[in-house]
């Protein structure tokens, strides 16, 4: 079976470095990808968080397309209620304008961030979704030039003006974006590392309910999952001591960044602790790569998806970057 195979890059910031060794770590880890085939590359915004390093995937996002030549580079996603439908379309019709036919633009309604962290990047009330859908067309009628006539500001355009238009993606991790996306026929991404239940059904309620737009004519999905490959299953399962620790810290509020595996495997859990990293355990995907192809290819076909995004975090970037490799590896791609 060929699938194509992204990554989402959350930029993570591991115990002992800095958030600027997390961005550089980024550039790097997108060169490889460039290198080993993979199809895209995204980015993703979150506010003040420890753990994790880029609040403006929109401007990483050019410094990855300038460091790649092949692959598609784009968000996962911007956070649209923060902004202004033509102001994004602005941004990516630039970032189309620099690098023509590379650029996707996925786009969420998620804070990515705390309640007080989101008041003061949209400077008062996150409006979650109570005008989502209407930001979402704007967003493609800016980009296109293709508001109707009636709106408001049909005579505005986005410059620079082009042939070619991003890819629009609409994220989601629960039923409403892919009905959204059915609804408005634009392409659709399941976040499986954040929801692992559900996802398959969504997905292919997605299918069955889409409507064709001027931008597609059939739909088209993709699955994110959360994915740690080593060479051993033994060894994937120590790297993944530091993110059953991350995602204890974050069900406590410990806004601390990534542990480092031996600070995982210091960690002395209680009881309840560790059945709560076992219950978050279906999100992770990890083994060795024979094992890990098994689980996405199952997971592309429980899901009907066209590709699938591979999230990877460890407790260094040697393992991530690895990670990586051994997927492409198994999976056969160029590189």
């Amino acid at each position: 079976m060929s699938l194509p195979l992204g990554i989402l890059d959350q930029s993570p910031v591991i115990s002992g470095t800095r958030p600027a060794d997390a961005v550089a770590e980024t550039v790097r880890l997108a060169e490889a990808a460039d290198r080993l085939g993979f199809a895209r590359y995204w980015l993703a915004e979150h506010h003040a968080i420890a753990a994790l390093g880029d609040p403006c995937p929109e401007i990483l996002a050019a410094r990855v397309a300038a460091a790649t030549s092949r692959i598609r580079v784009g968000t996962g996603g911007v956070l649209l209620p923060y902004y202004s439908a033509l102001k994004v379309a602005e941004q990516f019709r630039m970032l189309e304008a620099l690098f023509p036919g590379r650029i996707d633009l996925g786009i969420g309604r998620a804070p990515g961030g705390d309640r007080l962290t989101a008041q003061a990047v949209a400077r008062g009330p996150y409006a979650f979704a109570d005008d989502f859908p209407e930001q979402v067309r704007d967003l493609v009628g800016f980009l296109d030039g293709t508001l109707p006539d009636s709106h408001p500001f049909a005579r505005v355009r986005a410059q620079p003006a082009g042939e070619t238009s991003p890819e629009v993606w609409l994220l989601g991790s629960s039923g409403y974006s892919g009905a959204l996306a059915a609804e408005l026929g634009q392409r659709f991404a399941f976040a499986h590392f954040i929801s692992a239940h559900g996802g398959g059904a969504v997905t292919r309620a997605y299918r069955e309910t889409f409507k064709p737009s001027a931008r597609e004519s059939a739909p088209r999905a993709v699955v994110c999952a959360f994915v740690i490959c080593a060479e051993t299953a033994a060894e994937a399962e120590r790297l993944a001591g530091s993110i059953d620790l991350r995602r204890l810290h974050m069900a406590l509020g410990i806004d601390a960044p990534v542990p480092t595996a031996d600070e995982a495997a210091a960690h002395r859990y209680t009881e309840r602790e560790r059945a709560y990293i076992q219950s978050q355990r279906e999100r992770l995907i990890h083994g060795a790569p024979d094992e890990v192809r098994a689980k996405l290819l199952a997971l592309a076909d429980r899901f009907g998806a066209d590709e699938v995004m591979i999230l990877t975090i460890t407790g260094d970037y040697a393992s991530r970057r690895r990670s990586y490799e051994l997927v492409a590896k198994a999976f056969g791609l160029g590189g």
